[in-house]
């Protein structure tokens, strides 16, 4: 049976603004490639007022079934060090129309491929929160927000960490009725900016949309009679543009 790996962006939406801060993280999925340990993530604010943010990692794993479930970060056997993805800040102060990056530390074993779940979630601060604000700023802040009616908008993406060696191995099989992107690599490939259109209708395109094909996985689809398909395989820095007719 095919399995597709489709991670889609986790919005998270607390209604409390027209004014207030705006965040905006950019891409909802990055990768950090087996020679590297950290990543800068670059987090945004156009809003009119200063954004406190709270970042928070998750890691997402799999069941037998193929079944995803996000799970705290833990730390090494040994208790000495984390294992997995860490944060630092872990709390962003962003001006408004200003920028704050966080950087992502990965530690930990390297011999398969490990994914998380990073959130960026504005909040108002409390003492508890590990700003670093006093109490009456933190009450000032409070009377802005409360001056209009504003929505806080956070952010979830995906964070792909590649085996230390990771490998490629796309296998493209195209039969008469069916089109399959096999990977027997180490690491996801990545079908972009797939489109399904019309031969004799340009304007008649389906969704573009992004597949995540993990390891030992298949993305396939059916193809029909008087369309063609369109996307770019991505295998780390490589990306070659492909199409597929059917008539």
């Amino acid at each position: 049976m095919t399995r597709l790996f489709l991670l889609s962006l986790c919005t998270l939406f607390w209604t409390t603004a027209n004014a207030g801060p705006q965040i905006n993280v950019g891409t909802v999925y990055d990768y950090l490639d087996g020679e590297k340990s950290t990543y800068l993530k670059r987090v945004f604010n156009s809003g009119d007022s200063t954004a406190f943010v709270k970042v928070n990692v998750l890691e997402i794993v799999y069941d037998e079934g193929g079944q995803p479930r996000e799970v705290p970060v833990t730390s090494a056997a040994d208790g000495a060090s984390r294992n997995g993805l860490m944060a630092s800040p872990a709390r962003l102060i962003i001006p408004a129309q200003g920028m704050q990056g966080t950087r992502l530390l990965y530690m930990g074993e390297r011999e398969r491929e490990r994914y998380f779940r990073v959130r960026f979630v504005p909040v108002v601060p409390e003492k508890e929160d590990d700003f670093v604000v006093s109490g009456e700023e933190r009450e000032d802040y409070k009377k802005t927000l409360s001056a209009g009616v504003n929505v806080m908008t956070g952010f979830g993406t995906v964070f792909f960490v590649r085996p230390k060696d990771a490998r490629y191995d796309t296998v493209l099989n195209d039969t008469g009725n069916r089109y399959e992107v096999r990977n027997n690599g180490n690491t996801v490939v990545v079908v972009d900016e797939f489109k399904s259109c019309s031969l004799d209708k340009e304007t008649d395109c389906g969704a573009t949309v992004k597949h995540h094909v993990m390891a030992g996985r298949t993305f396939a689809f059916d193809k029909e009679k008087g369309r063609e398909y369109r996307f770019k395989l991505v295998e780390g820095e490589r990306r070659q543009d492909l199409k597929v007719v059917s008539r």
